[in-house]
């Protein structure tokens, strides 16, 4: 699961790419993009800024007390209809260009970023979902589905992503 993303085309020209609006005006996000910070998301025909991960908020087994709410950024292909992606998925569908994603390899306490991406494209969008939430405003979570056995066999050969 995609847990940090690159993107770092400047907002003019991937408002160009996706033939929008460009409505980030003098938004603020980093080259490489975490959950739980804001990124660029093409929506509604307007290329906008929204925070990675749609919140949610758990309650302490101490207190009962609700917890500060954590982003979950990636909704996978099989889970579509459940409560917390289903109304999404019907109405607020998105893209949100990239243009390299990492993904963790390694033991815990040494891994290492290995960096995918498509080189027939330096920019390319992934599907995803947005709504407005109460905690953080305008929010966005990636589909994921299974990877294929070309993706698989891209992690295992471990290729990293140029510098572009």
């Amino acid at each position: 699961m995609c847990n940090l993303y690159r993107m770092t085309k400047a907002q003019d020209e991937v408002a160009r790419w996706f033939g929008a609006i460009d409505h980030l005006g003098n938004a603020n996000f980093g080259d490489e993009v975490f959950p739980g910070y804001p990124g660029a998301v093409f929506a509604d025909g307007k290329l906008q800024q929204m925070t990675w991960g749609f919140p949610l908020t758990l309650k302490s087994k101490r207190t009962g007390e609700p917890l500060k709410p954590k982003p979950v950024n990636n909704a996978r292909a099989d889970k579509l209809d459940g409560y917390m992606w289903r109304y999404s998925f019907e109405e607020r569908r998105c893209l949100i260009p990239l243009m390299a994603w990492a993904e963790a390899e390694g033991k815990p306490g040494s891994k290492t970023r290995t960096w995918l991406y498509r080189p027939d494209a330096e920019l390319f969008a992934v599907g995803g979902l947005w709504r407005n939430s109460d905690e953080w405003g305008l929010v966005y979570t990636m589909v994921m589905c299974s990877a294929t056995i070309r993706m698989r066999a891209r992690v295992a050969s471990r290729e990293d992503v140029p510098e572009r």
